[in-house]
């Protein structure tokens, strides 16, 4: 079958793999120079399936208005007129209750650890590499209260079955010596083992060329313009240099899906937020941290990636807008510096945005639509990497007409309508 996917993120370029090796005769088009250019560049670093859920929980709104008013905010909004920031707020509200939170999460997590199986099978089948380590994640609690609302995470964890431990401050610096060098009070942290770190960005790329080494076909530089359709069928794809058709296309543009599915008459809930990074050399091997520590109290995730730490995180809400904002900077300076002070060369650091696809309830939107050659892969939030070769190996079952590993009737767009 010929299948397009529009999109070559993360998303797209993992589908586009996971079809290939399906069979399919596959052809990826995106309008940027190459893959992973954009929310995919540079982000956290962490392939996070224990750390899975929803930013939808019952204790957010009381949350979001004291992290609005913090020197160091994990969430920044904007006061705008913007209806689809209005309209996807109070979705995510909507779904700040125990139950959908449990719910939520429980699908998430579901996905996130197939996902991380069928990453695991990827390395051990290709070999590829991308700075990665399995070394877990330690999400890092300053503040008792923390400790104790982690015990809700917790709870669904063990019902599904992910491995977790929790650690005193003493193993805390076990498991990351270089907290050893910070004077920041912390409590204890829950440590993920299962969790992975890595480059998103050498990874898309890397496994980019691999696909096309296998037959997929890139087309570069090329914008769409629009999706033509016909009844229920999909009947090709409008570039600015040619129309483009096949037997089945993904839509998988991250951010960008809601404005090409509206004109098909499909509601897509997702709206773009607004995340920062700084990637700083490691300066002292001593002082850096092994893995990923999640710092807790600012959204912030530190991650190790070869001699480089990455630190990226915070949620603002702000349209389309790239701009870089010194705040957002200090912030993951503050962050990092605070844990592991003088770990990293901050003054050189590359400093990054990207747009997350945010669902409101934080799974995302993988499978049919009413359209019967259209699938859509978007939606995926901070998880774009966490849940790629899951999402895609979902895509490549679906296409195929086979039955995927795990339950999928809750991940497409139709839940919305339920």
């Amino acid at each position: 079958m010929r299948v397009l996917v529009l999109g070559a993120g993360v998303i797209g370029t993992t589908t586009a793999w996971y079809l290939n090796q399906a069979g399919h005769d596959v052809t990826v088009v995106d309008r940027l120079s190459g893959p992973a250019l954009e929310t995919s560049y540079a982000n956290a670093g962490q392939v996070s399936p224990g750390y899975s859920a929803p930013w939808a929980a019952p204790n957010i709104p009381t949350k979001a208005i004291k992290w609005l008013l913090m020197n160091h905010p994990p969430l920044i909004l904007h006061a705008k007129y913007d209806p689809a920031m209005i309209r996807w707020t109070l979705a995510m509200l909507r779904n700040c209750t125990s139950a959908r939170y449990a719910v939520n999460k429980g699908r998430m997590v579901r996905l996130a650890e197939y996902a991380r199986d069928e990453l695991d099978g990827l390395r051990r089948k290709t070999g590829i590499q991308y700075d990665g380590r399995q070394q877990g994640t330690l999400q890092l609690f300053r503040t008792e209260k923390q400790l104790k609302d982690a015990h809700k995470d917790v709870e669904v964890l063990k019902s599904e079955g992910v491995p977790f431990e929790l650690h005193d401050p003493e193993g805390c610096r076990r498991i990351e010596p270089g907290l050893a060098h910070s004077e920041v009070p912390y409590v204890g942290a829950l440590r993920l083992p299962g969790d992975e770190t890595g480059d998103c960005r050498i990874f898309t790329e890397t496994l980019a060329k691999m696909a096309e080494d296998a037959g997929v076909k890139f087309r570069w530089n090329e914008t769409i313009s629009a999706v033509q359709r016909e009844g229920d069928k999909i009947t090709g794809v409008i570039t600015d240099k040619e129309t483009l058709t096949a037997d089945a296309y993904v839509m998988a543009m991250g951010s960008w899906s809601p404005m090409m599915a509206k004109a098909l008459d499909l509601k897509l809930p997702v709206y773009p937020v607004k995340g920062y990074s700084i990637t700083a050399n490691i300066i002292d091997e001593a002082r850096a941290p092994v893995s990923t520590v999640m710092d807790e109290s600012y959204k912030v995730a530190i991650t190790r990636l070869g001699t480089r730490i990455r630190v990226g995180g915070m949620a603002e809400l702000n349209g389309f807008n790239k701009d870089l904002s010194p705040k957002r900077r200090a912030t993951l300076n503050y962050s990092v510096d605070s844990l592991f002070p003088g770990a990293g060369d901050l003054q050189t650091a590359e400093f990054w945005c990207g747009l997350r696809p945010n669902t409101p309830d934080g799974t995302p939107i993988v499978g049919t639509t009413k359209y019967s050659n259209l699938w859509l892969n978007t939606g995926h939030g901070t998880l774009g990497w966490t849940m790629a070769c899951g999402s895609a190996a979902v895509i490549a079952d679906q296409i195929s007409g086979k039955k995927a590993a795990i339950d999928t009737h809750d991940l497409g767009l139709s839940r919305y309508s339920a």
